[in-house]
């Protein structure tokens, strides 16, 4: 097998006292084509610094540093600059297994696939770890058999998140697929349902290769009112329904549909 260029893309902002960690299990996947793109998104403290340290150490990092903008507009800055066959997310204040690139190519060229989605590991704030992925192991689907999956459980994060998947630049470029800039919860999963739309193969990897350290993740939540949380749920409802629509699929799953609007995610807490 080949060993095609990944383009792993960290969002950085403020992330100074988490990065090191991330940034040291990228450098040391086993994977090693990898271009790495650390965006920094106008921090303030020292996350820049130790961005710059890196590129000194590793090459293979590169540093784009821009105004602050949010996540979405970050990503996409990065995702214009990215050169590689697939695109791998990671947060600043999360870790990838050591072997998560590796087995992430492996499975998708394997399997000729469009999209991964790899199990993670949910990090309590006690260190307590919890495995959480839905689709059956190993499993290769096309669009219908993927949709059909992604109803039992729509507000989930192991479906919403960018940082748990594999996906292929070229549908990224060819159909103009972003980050909505004007979500600040949920822009993940906008993403994703614009790229099933243009995804015809699908396959699952239940090794955990993906550290989501939740403790951290406070500060973001706070800014999460319900009142927002309902507004951007109505507004991904519309995408929702659409995709199913278009893949004849909506009266099959309309009342699954309808209650992505209050359903609660079983590994968001």
């Amino acid at each position: 097998m080949d060993n095609p260029l990944v383009s792993i893309i960290v969002p950085i902002y403020n992330a100074a006292i988490d990065l090191v960690p991330c940034l040291e299990s990228i450098r040391h996947q086993k994977y090693e084509n990898l271009e790495i793109l650390l965006v920094n998104d106008g921090s303030s403290d020292s996350s820049l610094e130790i961005c710059r340290m890196y590129a000194r150490l590793d090459p293979r990092m590169i540093i784009i540093d821009k105004e602050n903008s949010g996540v979405s507009g970050t990503r996409n800055v990065a995702i214009e600059r990215a050169t590689g066959k697939y695109l791998q997310f990671v947060d600043a204040d999360d870790s990838l297994d050591l072997h998560a690139t590796r087995l992430m190519v492996e499975t998708i060229e394997e399997r000729g696939s469009d999209l991964l989605i790899s199990h993670y590991c949910s990090v309590a704030r006690n260190e307590h770890t919890t495995v959480y992925g839905f689709l059956p192991p190993d499993a290769v689907m096309d669009k219908g058999q993927f949709a059909r999956y992604l109803m039992e459980e729509p507000a989930s994060f192991y479906y919403g998140v960018m940082w748990n998947k594999l996906y292929k630049r070229e549908i990224i470029m060819a159909h103009d697929i972003r980050c909505n800039e004007d979500f600040t919860w949920s822009e993940d999963m906008l993403f994703n349902l614009e790229y099933i739309r243009y995804a015809e193969r699908f396959c699952s990897l239940r090794t955990p290769v993906y550290y989501y350290t939740r403790q951290k993740k406070n500060s973001l939540s706070t800014k999460v009112t319900p009142a927002r949380v309902l507004t951007t749920k109505a507004e991904l409802f519309k995408y929702y329904k659409q995709l199913y629509i278009d893949l004849g699929l909506y009266e099959t799953y309309k009342l699954q549909i309808y209650s992505y609007l209050v359903a609660a995610a079983k590994d968001m807490v």
